[in-house]
């Protein structure tokens, strides 16, 4: 019996197998982390070997600063605050102001990115704070309501120069979801984006398993996060944000008033409510709606999670005697490994 011929598409095939298992390395998972946006950051990926995106993912956060960070003051929506005629804004800033316009509308204007004013003068912003009394207040809401602020080709118009925004409490989710995009442009399969103390994950962790989370306990003191935990959810291609009053407040007279400013009334919110996380598709929704709850309050957050899905929560609150207590969604529950339900 002859040799039996080897055709020249079988031998190609062959070649591409052959070149294609050489070429593509194992995979390993990697980390990095930093500073940023006033905040750190840590990131955990699963990518090839001998090779990392740390650099890469630096200028990606460098270039989000550069939009929306109103600690930079070449930045967009610097310019847009000090009224400069000729900046524009770009794609990643109509996509906090889109969506801003979508929670704050939502929300019945609980949520407001024009509140920047307000929260600089009780000290809680980008510019120094001053003496704050209800003259002072009753002057800069003259300045605040989205309804004073429009996007019109790209540029912000405003009804007085006085209004300013302050993003921080959605872009910083958002700057989540653009390092997500940013790996998930690479075919990264597993990783876990967490920029102060916001997140997303996607697939599984270095173990195999559904990544977890630490739910901090809100106690005063307690600014090392993950240091005293109240609760570990465990998630998988999901976003996750927490708003909380124990970390940040304003002391005047021996008083402690919260950082939560409600943007209808222009002052601290003083409420039961200490810690709200919010488990969403995306971060950016995460964290304004994390924000919008903690100024909302435990009641009004619970009516407003009990009428739509879209969204999942973890609230821990303060009973009548002082002790934690916690309301959390159905939806939630399911992810909750460790700690109150």
């Amino acid at each position: 019996m002859g040799k039996k011929l080897i055709t020249p598409t079988i031998v190609i095939i062959a070649v591409v197998i052959a070149v294609w298992m050489y070429d593509t390395p194992g995979l390993e998972y990697k980390k990095t982390e930093g500073e940023i946006q006033g905040t750190t950051y840590h990131i955990t990926y699963e990518y090839r070997k001998n090779r990392d995106l740390q650099e890469e993912i630096k200028a990606v956060l460098h270039k989000f600063d550069l939009s929306l960070s109103t600690y930079e003051p070449a930045s967009i929506i610097s310019r847009i605050n000090k009224n400069d005629p000729d900046v524009k804004a770009d794609d990643k800033f109509i996509k906090v102001f889109r969506e801003a316009e979508k929670v704050n509308k939502k929300t019945g204007g609980v949520f407001d990115i024009t509140v920047a004013p307000v929260v600089n003068a009780w000290g809680f912003g980008f510019t120094p704070g001053t003496d704050v009394d209800s003259n002072t207040i009753d002057s800069l809401l003259n300045y605040v309501g989205m309804e004073k602020v429009k996007l019109v080709d790209r540029r912000v118009v405003k009804d007085d120069p006085h209004v300013m925004l302050d993003v921080n409490a959605i872009a910083q989710g958002y700057s989540v979801d653009v390092v997500a995009e940013f790996l998930d442009s690479k075919k990264i399969k597993n990783y876990l984006v967490e920029i102060g103390g916001e997140l997303k994950c996607k697939g599984l962790n270095p173990k195999g398993e559904d990544w977890k989370i630490g739910i901090d306990r809100p106690e005063e003191g307690n600014i090392t996060p993950g240091a005293k935990l109240q609760a570990i959810v465990a998630v998988k291609t999901k976003s996750l944000a927490t708003s909380g009053n124990y970390r940040k407040f304003y002391e005047k007279d021996g008083v402690k008033y919260a950082h939560s400013i409600d943007p209808r009334t222009g002052y601290p919110v003083l409420s039961r409510l200490l810690s709200a996380t919010v488990l969403a598709d995306e971060c950016i929704t995460a964290d304004a709606y994390a924000t919008a709850f903690m100024v909302m309050g435990l009641e009004k957050s619970m009516e407003f999670l009990e009428a739509q899905n879209e969204l999942e929560a973890y609230l821990i609150y303060s009973d009548e005697e002082g002790n934690f207590d916690v309301f959390t969604t159905p939806g939630m529950k399911e992810h909750i490994v460790e700690g109150l339900k």
